[in-house]
């Protein structure tokens, strides 16, 4: 039984899982903070506004804790 449990490389595979799981949580707090942060509502702003700007801005700031997130991961 361990044989196979080798075979399969079943510890990366949990490990990716977990790290995958923190990372999604960490993403998750950082949006929200993001959220709580602005003095105006986001989601008014981006689906009843259409503020493009407001979108780029904040997709780029996904885009860099997402980057903080897989370095952090990756060390």
């Amino acid at each position: 039984m361990d044989s196979i449990l080798q075979e399969l490389h079943v510890a990366p595979m949990v490990g990716t899982i977990v790290y995958s799981l923190l990372g999604f949580v960490v993403f998750y707090i950082g949006f929200v903070m993001f959220d709580k942060f602005t003095p105006f509502s986001v989601r008014k702003e981006i689906e009843e506004d259409q503020n493009v700007a407001l979108g780029i801005i904040i997709g780029s700031g996904l885009i860099a804790i997402a980057i903080i997130i897989a370095a952090a991961i990756r060390s």
